[in-house]
């Protein structure tokens, strides 16, 4: 269009610039007529002069019209040339607009062909990467059950040889806290730590005496030396004693650490009995003990003998 539009401007502008001429040619003309300046050189070119000068309209008018038939061809031979590369111009620019429309529709056909194999590839990558990436998740989630797994076995493991050092420990332990007293219960049978006598003692008297000074520390109790030293006894002899008193159910034996070794307190269970606790009972030489009893008229719960008696030694104690 915009080739076009020149054409026409140049087209107009010739014919404006031909009729300009014709213009500037028409005045001349008018002008010749009106004032015709011819040299007279002599007088005998002066009749030459005037039929020059008669003729000289007619001659400038035939020029003027061949002028105008001449501008007139070449006109029209213009515009028609002009036409002419105004249609070729035209079939040009159509054609270039073709070629230029079927050249955008190729290279956007290559674009989108090539957009397509590049979401394609891209597709391609992004499914091949989230199979890599699962694969790997797999593979973390397989070593991290393995690494769980193997963290079970070795805490099990540790748990294990911990358990057996603390067993070990614990043997080492017991074995260290092993006295005499429990070598020797190994040693021997339970018929001769009940049936054990010291050459010419009473037991019997022996077992009543240190059952009598042990209970004299009620619940506290008292070493096991200490009292082995009171009795001027052996450490094996003094054990068998004990072991001896804690069958028959006297005493029993409490297991501590003394200066920094094991031995044994000795503890009252149950006290002997003593015939001093009944040596001042009033019912010895009671007149009526034979008619004493709970539910007759005179009654130990009633007797004001036996009452007076209970005070006096609760006082003496």
């Amino acid at each position: 269009m915009k080739n076009n539009d020149n054409l026409d401007s140049k087209k107009e502008k010739k014919v404006n610039k031909i009729k300009e001429q014709l213009a500037r040619l028409r005045a001349k003309l008018a002008s010749e007529k009106e004032h015709p300046s011819f040299p007279s050189k002599s007088e005998h070119k002066k009749t030459k002069d005037k039929t020059k000068q008669a003729e000289a309209p007619k001659k400038a008018k035939e020029e003027t019209k061949k002028n105008e038939s001449r501008i007139k061809e070449d006109t029209k031979k213009k515009e028609s040339r002009i036409k002419e590369e105004t249609k070729k111009n035209e079939s040009r620019i159509k054609e270039e607009v073709k070629k230029k429309e079927s050249r955008i529709k190729e290279d956007t056909k290559k674009k989108e062909s090539r957009i397509k194999e590049e979401v394609k590839k891209k597709a391609k990558e992004a499914k091949k990467k989230k199979a890599r990436i699962k694969e790997e998740r797999k593979k973390k989630a397989k070593e991290a059950k393995k690494k769980k797994a193997r963290i079970k076995e070795e805490t099990k493991r540790k748990e294990e040889e911990t358990k057996k050092k603390e067993e070990e420990a614990k043997k080492k332990e017991e074995e260290a806290k092993r006295t005499y007293e429990e070598e020797l219960e190994e040693q021997l049978t339970e018929e001769e730590i009940t049936g054990f006598q010291l050459e010419k003692t009473d037991m019997d008297k022996m077992c009543n005496r240190v059952c009598e000074i042990i209970a004299g520390y009620e619940t506290e109790g008292i070493l096991q030396s200490q009292l082995w030293k009171k009795f001027k006894l052996s450490s094996r002899d003094g054990s068998r004693l004990a072991l001896k008193l804690e069958r028959m159910g006297n005493i029993t034996r409490e297991k501590i650490l003394e200066k920094e070794r094991w031995t044994y307190k000795l503890i009252i269970k149950k006290s002997p009995v003593s015939t001093k606790s009944i040596e001042g009972a009033p019912c010895l030489t009671c007149p009526v003990e034979a008619k004493c009893s709970l539910d007759g008229e005179i009654s130990p719960k009633t007797c004001q003998w036996i009452e007076d008696w209970v005070m006096i030694e609760l006082k003496n104690k």
